[in-house]
């Protein structure tokens, strides 16, 4: 092991001063044991050469090599409720009609009519059967064809099997996802350690608070890194430094599929100097954008108790009269840090009892240099209540600023900021001199795991 493995295995890549460990010994209560769980191998220094992001050619081997291999996340359960509700799932030249049956199954079916091809649905919804508004051939909820106008032209089908075909279906955590491949492991399998870190957090009794979607201008990898590092705060979210721990972050990674960062929340960046407890506790209520409150006013924190305990208890209260739920033993690290947990190779979603954001970046069509972002804010609601339907889906357009949905609070101006780079980044790699892109051993470690992943597929 050389001098630079020792230094990551040994303290787990600490910067200056506090780390996320070190606030965990300062719990009252019982530390669960994941977020005690340190796993980050040393993955090389190796550049990566900018073609992964810019290259058609390199689009065109993760459209046939990759993408019809993973399992992707689709839709929330609470999207497709009753019989006939069903979901449009379009990525790059693919398209699945995800439906929910007579029989409460969810079924994913390829969006293709099998007499002339033309996709049976252009937009989600609700419908009694599929029927394709070219010529009127017909399927039941449940896939199976029901006939074609002027069927006696059509002899020479009486005796093929006419059902549509499907996709592999499973869920996790209130969420739908959908696999291409018929021998690819179960999504419990693929998840690894996840289901296991979330079983504190029933995702699957929360509820879609909030959904937006828009188009970026840079290839899905681009978006997708820019939420799996926080070193980026110092420079990019400045307002946001008096109370985030950005370079004492831990990073993690499990087996192919999983990473996670932990960003510790209510402790200045080690980047400032002399940051009071009442500026960390008045800032993270007005800038964050994930506490309890969104504004300090009529609030002071008591002498002798750190901000980090203080907006704790405070959202401690809130978020147990949000869900009914007794949180007595919910640490405060789970009531405030920025603990983000990626799945291979899109979809992330953030570990905590009350609004957890989940973002997801998708190639839009066949163009590698923009992308589909996806951003929705799962809530929790009075244990034994009627569950709040589910934000619908808003699509902003392109040239539209994040901070133009207001639902989105302080996070939309932070979104304007991430969104700032990301076609500059783009930009850059295609006139970049180098034709590389070098990484922080440490700190984006989990961009390196998810493309030491991606050439597992396109190795294979």
């Amino acid at each position: 092991m050389n001098k630079k493995e020792q230094q990551l295995q040994g303290d787990g890549g600490r910067f200056v001063g506090t780390t996320f460990q070190d606030l965990l010994d300062l719990e009252e209560v019982e530390v669960p044991a994941f977020l005690r769980d340190k796993s980050n191998p040393y993955m090389g220094d190796e550049d990566l050469s900018v073609d992964r992001y810019i290259s058609q050619e390199f689009f065109d081997l993760e459209k046939e090599k990759m993408w019809p291999r993973v399992w992707q996340m689709v839709c929330r359960e609470e999207d497709i409720p009753e019989t006939g509700d069903h979901f449009v799932y379009d990525i790059i030249d693919r398209s699945v009609l995800v439906t929910r049956t007579p029989g409460g199954e969810i079924k994913g079916f390829i969006n293709s009519c099998l007499h002339r091809g033309r996709c049976l649905r252009d937009e989600s919804g609700t419908v009694p059967e599929f029927r394709c508004p070219f010529h009127g051939a017909t399927w039941n909820l449940d896939g199976e064809f029901q006939g074609i106008p002027c069927q006696w032209d059509f002899e020479h089908i009486e005796d093929r099997d006419m059902s549509l075909p499907q996709v592999q279906v499973d869920t996790w955590g209130g969420f739908v996802f959908i696999n291409f491949d018929a021998d690819c492991k179960p999504l419990a399998e693929y998840m690894e350690v996840m289901p296991e870190h979330f079983e504190r957090y029933p995702l699957e009794k929360y509820y879609k608070g909030i959904h937006i979607q828009r188009e970026v201008q840079c290839n899905w990898k681009v978006g997708a890194e820019a939420f799996m590092e926080s070193w980026h705060t110092v420079e990019t979210h400045k307002q946001i430094m008096t109370f985030t721990g950005d370079a004492n972050s831990q990073y993690d990674t499990y087996g192919d599929n999983i990473s996670r960062s932990v960003t510790p929340m209510a402790v200045a960046s080690p980047h400032l100097e002399g940051v009071s407890e009442e500026t960390i506790s008045r800032d993270i209520l007005k800038e964050s954008g994930r506490m309890a409150l969104d504004s300090s006013e009529g609030l002071e924190i008591p002498e002798g108790v750190s901000a980090r305990r203080y907006i704790a208890d405070l959202n401690r209260e809130i978020f147990q009269e949000a869900s009914g739920q007794d949180l007595s033993d919910a640490t405060m690290s789970e009531l405030e840090d920025a603990i983000l947990y990626s799945l291979f190779p899109n979809f992330q979603v953030w570990i905590g009892y009350y609004g957890n954001i989940v973002y997801r970046f998708i190639p839009n069509g066949n163009d590698p240099d923009s992308c589909l972002f996806d951003v929705m804010v799962l809530l929790r609601y009075p244990e034994g209540t009627e569950r709040p339907a589910p934000a619908e889906c808003v699509v902003i357009p392109a040239d539209a600023p994040f901070s133009s949905v207001p639902e989105l609070g302080a996070l939309g101006p932070v979104f304007d900021q991430d969104d700032a780079n990301l076609p500059a980044v783009q930009k850059g790699m295609k006139t970049s001199a180098s034709g590389k892109v070098t990484l922080a051993s440490y700190q984006e470690s989990r961009i390196r795991h998810l493309h030491q992943t991606l050439d597992k597929y396109l190795n294979s």
